[in-house]
Parts: structure tokens; C-alpha cells; sequence
């Protein structure tokens, strides 16, 4: 197939288009390259490459001539600075996905395929010994202040057990870029209703593995702990570091973009469905920082005891669905996959020579 990839030139994007190559795809790269992901022209792939923005209604039918698939990639990841960033999240990645979606529609473009993330979950799934599963809120200022990290059941107090979460769960977005990532699966879910359209959104994790932006508050807690060891400092953990997340390697996130166009054709037209994406390897914030340190040579973690609002507690992820309908499985292991991210380079972010 001729496959759009849209942020083919970003961290994961640009694996996506390497792994779409190997299973004999032409991919068609769309990246604006703005300078808050990209400050220096990065390494291109070796494909056809237009620069161009997908909130761009013009340079993206143009885009789709001859296409007959989309990988949708592009868009403005991490926690941000603060609220002002709102204006950009909605804009970047709600927008975006609605331009892109109104040109498919025109050009006769069917599949699907959308960069999700696990953040429209909120919390994860927890289990009260008394109450069965449960939904906690969110956590207050007054308890993260006093490092009262865990959550707690909302019936009677008791601590909770964490476990995994289904795409069917609940979803709960509790900051711009969840809320954001929550927006563009209902577009795609809408889109494809209207046009008889399939689409597949993929739940990443936690997605770490070379190539990822260095010194940026867009990126994940493991880019932030790379960071910080290439300047020769310690990680800064933040909470009590017993944060559980699925951190999956970027190399298996790709592999799943290639696995699910190869089948997409086969699942029902009209419809939209979400896949987690996950290692099945939960780990804690904690060891990941540890190992990192311990495979780079750098000091070790620092446990700070500070948090941020809008972070959850644990995420992880039941991966059965992708792997029961499509057959994807990861195949890089958690040490594998730590030791060569300690040691390869990372890309410049803004204001970073």
C-alpha cells in the first residue's frame, strides 16, 4: 500500500515509516517540522517527504493523491508547561485530525490508522478488596503534598490494588493533552461512521527507545531521565518513584502501525476500535530511572518527593486485544530495550544546540 505518515520525521513516526518500508509499503511522509520538535532539520527518511502542516486543508489533499492508507502520527505530545499551551494542543492535534480526516473524505481514503495514547484512561484500573473494582478521583493537592501518593478507594478509604486496563474501561481525561488525544479518537470514530470508513486507533503507553527529544517538557519521564544523565546529573524521580507504567519500545509501538495496516482491511467498514499498546512488562517510574543510570554509567536517581498535576498514579496495559485480533507481539525486552536507550544519541529539542 501507498501509506501517508503523518509526523514521519518525529521519534515515532520516523520508526513507523522504517517499519512500514520493511514490510514492503510505500510510505508518503507529511511533517511540518515546527521548530518545538524539530529546532534542526532531522534526519529525513529515505522516502518521499513533503513539508507541510497537516492543519494545512491544501497541502494535504495534495498529500493524499494516489494514498490508501493513513498513519496518522503528527501531533503535540507531553504534559506542556502550563494551561496557556491549551490554544496549541487543541489546535495541533484536534484541528489537525479535523482537516485531515474532511480531506480523506474527499479523496475516497478509507483506513485508518491514529497515534493514540493511554492518557484517555486517567488512573488506571484498581481493585478494593472490599468494593471490587473501582474508580478513584482525582488526587488532591493536600494528599500529593503530604505524599499521600496512592489513591484510595472511593467507598471506604482502603488502599487500592492496581492492575490492568482494558479499552473498555472508562476513560477519564485529566489534563489538555488527554483531553486532546480523547477528541481525536471520537473524530476518527465520526469520520469513520460518515464515510463508511475504518478506523483504528492505537492506545501507546509509556514509549521510550533512541531518537527521543532531549531537555523538553513535551516529552516522557524517560526522555526527561536520559536528559538528565547526558549532562552528567542525577535522574529526578519524582513522588516516591513506585509509579507502575508499561514502558514499550518504540521499535515494537512501530511494528504495531505496521501489524494493524496489514489487517485493517479486514475488520468491519464504519467502524472505529481502540488497541492498547503496551510491553506487558509492567515497571515502576523508580526502576526505570535506576536502570537507565546504572546502563549509562551516571549517578544515580534522586527521589524528590514532588509531583505534578495532572500525572497519574498507575497506567498499565492489557495488550490481549491487539494481540488476539492482529497477532502483534513486542519483542524487545525491558533490559534489552534500557541498555540501548542509555546508550544512544537523543534529538535536539528547542533551545538545545
Amino acid at each position: 500500500m501507498r501509506v501517508l505518515v503523518t509526523g514521519g520525521a518525529g521519534f515515532i513516526g520516523s520508526q513507523v515509516v522504517s517499519a512500514l518500508e520493511a514490510e514492503g509499503h510505500t510510505p508518503v511522509v507529511l511533517d511540518a517540522l515546527l521548530a518545538a520538535a524539530h529546532p534542526q532539520v532531522p534526519d529525513i527518511p529515505d522516502v518521499e517527504f513533503v513539508r507541510g502542516d497537516v492543519r494545512d486543508a491544501e497541502a494535504v489533499r495534495r498529500v493524499l493523491r494516489g494514498v490508501d492508507a493513513v498513519c496518522h502520527q503528527a501531533a503535540m505530545v507531553g504534559l506542556g508547561k502550563d494551561f496557556a499551551d491549551a490554544p496549541d494542543y487543541v489546535a495541533c492535534n484536534d484541528l489537525g485530525t479535523a482537516v485531515l480526516l474532511a480531506a480523506m473524505a474527499g479523496a475516497g481514503v478509507r483506513l485508518l490508522v491514529q497515534a493514540g495514547s493511554m492518557v484517555v484512561y486517567g488512573e488506571g484500573r484498581y481493585a478494593c478488596g472490599e468494593h471490587g473494582t473501582v474508580r478513584p478521583g482525582a488526587r488532591t493537592v493536600a494528599d500529593l503534598e503530604r505524599g499521600r501518593f496512592e489513591p484510595t478507594c472511593p467507598r471506604c478509604g482502603d488502599g487500592l490494588l492496581p492492575g490492568l486496563v482494558g479499552e473498555d474501561d472508562p476513560v477519564d481525561p485529566r489534563n489538555v493533552y488527554a483531553t486532546t488525544k480523547l477528541a481525536q479518537e471520537h473524530l476518527a470514530a465520526a469520520w469513520a461512521r460518515s464515510v463508511g470508513g475504518t478506523a483504528v486507533s492505537l492506545r501507546y503507553h509509556n514509549v521510550y527507545g533512541p531518537g527521543m527529544p532531549r531537555d523538553t517538557p513535551y516529552a516522557g519521564v524517560a526522555s526527561y531521565f536520559r536528559s538528565a544523565l547526558a549532562r552528567g546529573e542525577a535522574p529526578r524521580v519524582f513522588e516516591d518513584g513506585a509509579q507502575r507504567r508499561d514502558f514499550v519500545h518504540v521499535r515494537d509501538v512501530a511494528g504495531a502501525n505496521a501489524t494493524v495496516l496489514a489487517g485493517i482491511g479486514e475488520l468491519p467498514a464504519g467502524h472505529h476500535t481502540a488497541y492498547n499498546v503496551g510491553s506487558g512488562e509492567p515497571r515502576t517510574v523508580g526502576e526505570m530511572a535506576a536502570a537507565l543510570a546504572t546502563e549509562h554509567g551516571g549517578p544515580q536517581p534522586a527521589v524528590t518527593g514532588e509531583f505534578r498535576l495532572g500525572d497519574v498514579r498507575h497506567i498499565t496495559a492489557d495488550s490481549s486485544r491487539l494481540r488476539r485480533v492482529f497477532g502483534w507481539r513486542p519483542t524487545v525486552g525491558f533490559a534489552e530495550g534500557v541498555a540501548e536507550f542509555a546508550r544512544a544519541g537523543q534529538r535536539a529539542s528547542a533551545g538545545v544546540v
